[in-house]
């Protein structure tokens, strides 16, 4: 699939989640990098700002199959990946499937299950596989994961640890409409969801060539060292107990790209980087105490971070 090609699909599904989602386009074209990256996202906000519906608009969109998962304390590891039943008629054990054999999960509210429970994400977020009772099977490609979660409350959940984290290529927060949004989210609401017209606008097979030919996009040396000084930066303040791991360095990598393609570029610039330190970076940190408290979160550190590095000259992503 050509380059040109990407993002003219991409602009097919933004176009198929306007129809239901209003607004919210950094927010859409976030979770289309994450998509074409081969990445997963969290999507965080407070309870009734659209991420569920969000993420099941995006599904609609692709021709791929989708499963919601409603976390809960007493959610299982089973519940998610499946179990071996035995079969009274063939007098042999056999596996049911569970809804991690899905293309595109919706993990609502991940931060109420139990640490046993999230941990047994790790395994297929990462390396595409899960394993039962010993027996490692592949998961389906393209394979997608939109976890939600409610930053607000704290009573009955399990906030994610590092590792989890680190398995998201994006931190997305959705925020509250502007005036003019709301009025046209009731009016577009008032008699009846269009999540319910959304009708596939790419297929499965195009997805995986996305996912395929979009590193095909130019990095100079210098953005790429300009990324490294970035993420070694966060290893080095003092603000910091845990920077960013190579793993998130490759993570930005991948992000700034698809960010390129999807600004209509076959290159990138300093600011597809500096677009995408935050959602790609900030969750990534591990926050000293002192700098919790006076610092401010980890997207106003990560910004003054970046501010401090001397961006290369733009002439020279060109060449």
């Amino acid at each position: 699939m050509e380059l040109s090609h990407i993002r003219e699909a991409a602009d097919r599904i933004k176009q198929n989640i306007a129809g239901v989602i209003v607004g919210k386009e950094t927010v859409v074209d976030q979770l289309l990098i994450a998509l074409i990256a081969s990445g997963h996202v969290l999507l965080e906000d407070v309870p009734g700002t659209g991420k569920t519906l969000l993420a099941k608009t995006l599904a609609a969109s692709l021709d791929c199959s989708m499963k919601r998962i409603q976390f809960t304390p007493d959610l299982l590891p089973s519940d998610l990946s499946g179990i071996h039943f035995y079969n009274q008629r063939t007098n042999e054990f056999t596996f049911r499937q569970g809804p991690l054999f899905a293309n595109v999960i919706v993990a609502d509210e991940i931060n109420r299950a139990t640490p046993r429970t999230q941990s047994s994400l790790l395994e297929c977020m990462e390396e595409r596989q899960v394993t039962v009772d010993g027996e490692t099977m592949p998961l389906e490609q393209p394979f997608l994961v939109i976890a939600t979660q409610n930053p607000v409350e704290n009573q009955g959940t399990f906030p994610l640890p590092e590792a989890q984290l680190d398995r998201f290529l994006l931190k997305v927060k959705m925020g509250y409409p502007s005036t003019g949004e709301g009025l046209e989210i009731m009016r577009r609401f008032k008699e009846s969801s269009p999540l319910a017209q959304v009708a596939s606008v790419i297929r499965k097979s195009d997805v995986v060539a996305m996912q395929t030919n979009y590193s095909r996009v130019r990095v100079s040396d210098d953005l790429l060292r300009y990324m490294l000084q970035i993420v070694e930066a966060t290893r080095a303040h003092d603000d910091i107990a845990l920077g960013v791991s190579p793993r998130g360095s490759q993570a930005l990598l991948r992000a700034v790209q698809v960010q390129a393609l999807l600004q209509g570029r076959e290159y990138v610039i300093p600011d597809d980087v500096k677009a995408m330190a935050a959602p790609v970076l900030a969750h990534r940190l591990l926050l000293r105490n002192a700098a919790r408290r006076s610092a401010g979160d980890a997207e106003q550190l990560l910004a003054r971070i970046v501010g401090g590095i001397a961006v290369p000259a733009e002439e020279l992503q060109r060449s």
